[in-house]
Order: structure tokens, then sequence, then C-alpha cells
């Protein structure tokens, strides 16, 4: 059965409890949830796999993934959506090589949600009036948002087979929708 957005915010609720920790889910959700729009598929699913994809990382950061594949099939999570999640720490902290529509996505989402939402918090509408050639701006520069690993973003872009831009697009749209939520409908102030 495919997981569902009640079924990992239960499973997240004690796993996830930092505030930065649980925006970063839910960017993740709304940009997974955009790229399952784009490839057709279910998007309550890809939601609910991308919420619940740092499931070990708040109590266990040094040792990321490590402690996800047991307590989620035990849980009941499918083995098609744990290895969705592992395969997000591909050549990061595992060799789980994203194969899946879904498995790829959420390598290359997971990092450029990250630029997205510091590109947003930078901006007097935040995210509303967010576009793509704003953010290929604050890519291309590396200083900004360095945290966030352009190559991995760029080796996920190409297993998709598409454009930083595009991914971005899709991605920005998806968050949008739900800019209060996450914190990035901005102030309105200049």
């Amino acid at each position: 059965m495919d997981l569902t957005m009640e079924r990992a915010k239960e499973l997240n609720r004690d796993a996830v409890t930092e505030e930065h920790l649980i925006i970063h889910s839910l960017n993740v959700c709304y940009a997974m949830g955009a790229m399952a729009r784009h490839f057709g598929a279910d998007e309550e699913h890809w939601m609910a796999v991308g919420y619940l994809h740092d499931y070990d990382y708040e109590k266990y950061p040094e040792e990321h993934l490590k402690h996800t594949e047991e307590p989620l099939l035990a849980a009941g999570v499918s083995e098609e959506d744990v290895r969705a999640i592992m395969a997000h720490g591909y050549s990061i902290v595992n060799d789980v090589e994203p194969l899946t529509e879904m498995e790829k996505s959420l390598f290359t989402v997971d990092e450029l949600t990250g630029i997205i939402q510091a590109c947003a918090r930078m901006r007097p509408n935040g995210i509303t009036d967010l576009e793509v050639k704003s953010f290929m701006k604050k890519f291309k520069d590396k200083k900004f948002a360095a945290k966030c690993d352009r190559d991995t973003i760029k080796k996920g872009c190409e297993m998709l087979g598409m454009e930083v831009s595009e991914v971005a697009e899709i991605c920005i749209d998806g968050m949008k929708a739900h800019a209060a939520e996450i914190g990035l409908a901005g102030t309105g102030q200049e």
C-alpha cells in the first residue's frame, strides 16, 4: 500500500521535531508533489515520501539514513518507498542509486529546495513572486546558500533528463501554493 500523508506525519511526529527540519520536510514534500504532477504520478504518495525522507536525521545527523530502513519497514512502509528514501543519500552516505522517477526526483529536490528557500527568504514577497531566472542567478553564485550541494542537484537533473531551471520551476510552483505554511509568504516590506 502506498504511503499516505497522514501516515507520514504520524511517523515523523516523534522523529522530526525541530522547526527548521519540519519546514525542510514540507518544502521537499510540496516539491515532490509538483514533480509527481509533472510525471503524471500519484501526488499524495510522492508528497508523503518527500515528507518522510529525513526520518532519522534529527536523532542521527552523523549517521543519516543508517536508522531509517529497519524502523520504517517495521512500521509498514513499503520496500519501494523505503528504497526511494534511502536513494536520496546516494553517493553522499550510501550507494543506493536512484532508479525510478520518484527516487531521482527526491535525490534532486532535497538540495534544490534549500536554495529555493534561501532565495525566497531574501525577497519582500517571499516565494510568491520568485521567478526561475532570479533563482538561476542565485544558483550560479556558489557563495549563496553554499551548504546546498549544486553538484548533487546537477547530477539529479541529469538523471531525470531535465535542466536545472526546469526542475526548479516545477519545485517553485509546488512550494508557492503553500507559501504561508512554509514561512515563505514574505513580509511585503522592501
